[in-house]
């Protein structure tokens, strides 16, 4: 849980009579400050802000290892607003690069921080994810398969005023701890993008599935982090792809894969009773290269100890000197599945699909770029490629600029790109 990978210290506090709800010059001093080594990735300085009580608790190898994955996961620090002072405990809602949280801070009589906490906003100060669930066009029911390792969970979205067979789009989600909904409730990521997208194609007389992954959610498993390999991925998608084509509802199974969902799903296309691929925001290149691009702005060590770990899994072996500012992305439980998701290249891949093939790219999206999908294009001549100005990663209307940009992944009300649904349904309906 967020709570627990962020938690930087116990919190340390005295019980105090309760303070105004103004926030002490002090306190903005010391944030200030914070935010200013955080930035810099000078965790030693941080670590000298701590109280002696908090140094014991957060030893400085502990301290960087902690700041580190926070870096990784969420990026900078943008911006720190007040929000309550209670019992010496000063809450302000952080804006990171990617998300925002609840960060809560308390100080000693000598100016220290005595206690330090990251968390998820609480309700009142997040954006909703309540989306249309009483959409007249859209009938939602939960859907459940037993496999070998557990029971995976998902939601099927059936139009309701269109009788007789209909199309069915499983899809596939994004990296990362993404639920069926296209959210990352463990990074505190709400876009509501695959629901929204569910509603839009049931409203134009197309059914959808879209599940919780391995390992996110409701999904079942006895798959543990270390077992899991890229290629279980493949297999729940070909579970289902069974499933849906043996349900008499259904005139035909299409694949939706976005982002990392994209490999998967050219994967499960192989020998299944499949009418048609969508890749959307679909990478190009073999997931070391993905992290390396990804890794680019960060200090020579850390690409470099990314380097030294990927050379030793294509050799096929796990290389356990990881520092810690790397355990997000490729602490030693996840190597075995980092070293299978290597094997594969889309660009090589996406040869061997022999059905139908659209590619959906987004302009303005600052994770995965048009360049990417053009490559997909040359790869697989025959595909339809779609280039929408405006969308982004997580498929809504955004700027270019990064800060909106990620802004726009906290927004589950905002809209999917109408070009977007229109270029999936206009696909599925042409299809034989």
């Amino acid at each position: 849980m967020m709570k627990k990978l962020l938690l930087l210290s116990s919190l340390l506090l005295s019980l105090l009579p309760a303070l105004a709800q103004t926030e002490p010059g002090n306190y903005r001093a010391a944030l200030n400050k914070f935010m200013l080594y955080y930035n810099r990735n000078q965790a030693d300085s941080i670590f000298l802000m701590f109280s002696p009580e908090v140094k014991k608790e957060l030893p400085l190898e502990k301290n960087r290892q902690m700041l580190g994955q926070l870096q990784t996961q969420l990026g900078g620090i943008q911006k720190a607003t007040f929000m309550s002072m209670s019992d010496n405990i000063a809450t302000y809602k952080a804006d990171f690069q990617k998300s925002s949280l609840a960060m809560k801070v308390s100080m000693n009589t000598a100016h220290q921080i005595s206690g330090l906490l990251f968390d998820n906003l609480k309700p009142e100060t997040q954006a909703t994810t309540a989306t249309n669930t009483n959409d007249p066009n859209t009938a939602e029911t939960p859907l459940e398969l037993k496999t070998l390792s557990g029971t995976i969970h998902g939601t099927l979205a059936m139009p309701k005023q269109v009788t007789g067979k209909v199309p069915v789009v499983l899809i596939i989600a994004a990296a990362g701890p993404t639920d069926r909904n296209g959210n990352k409730p463990k990074v505190n990521q709400t876009t509501n993008s695959y629901r929204l997208l569910a509603i839009e194609l049931a409203k134009n007389g197309i059914a959808s599935l879209r599940y919780d992954k391995r390992l996110v959610g409701e999904t079942i498993s006895s798959t543990r982090e270390a077992q899991l390999r890229f290629d279980d991925y493949v297999d729940d998608a070909v579970a289902l792809i069974t499933q849906l084509h043996d349900d008499p509802r259904f005139s035909k199974v299409v694949i939706l894969g976005h982002s990392e969902g994209s490999l998967v799903g050219m994967l499960s296309t192989a020998g299944q009773p499949v009418s048609a691929f969508i890749s959307v925001e679909g990478e190009s290149m073999t997931a070391d290269k993905i992290i390396t691009e990804q890794l680019k702005s960060q200090p020579d060590y850390i690409t470099k100890g990314f380097k030294t770990i990927t050379d030793s899994l294509r050799k096929g072996k796990t290389y356990d000197q990881v520092d810690p500012a790397l355990y997000s992305i490729a602490r030693v439980s996840v190597q075995p599945y980092l070293m299978t998701w290597m094997r594969f290249d889309p660009t090589k891949e996406i040869k061997k699909v022999k059905v139908p093939v659209l590619l959906v790219q987004g302009a303005n999206d600052v994770q995965v770029s048009v360049a990417d999908a053009e490559k997909l294009k040359k790869a697989k001549s025959d595909a339809k490629l779609v280039i929408i100005p405006g969308m982004n990663y997580v498929l809504k209307d955004a700027p270019l600029a990064a800060p909106a940009n990620i802004a726009t992944y906290n927004q589950p009300n905002l809209p999917i790109k109408t070009e977007l649904v229109g270029a999936v349904v206009d696909f599925v309906k042409a299809l034989k």
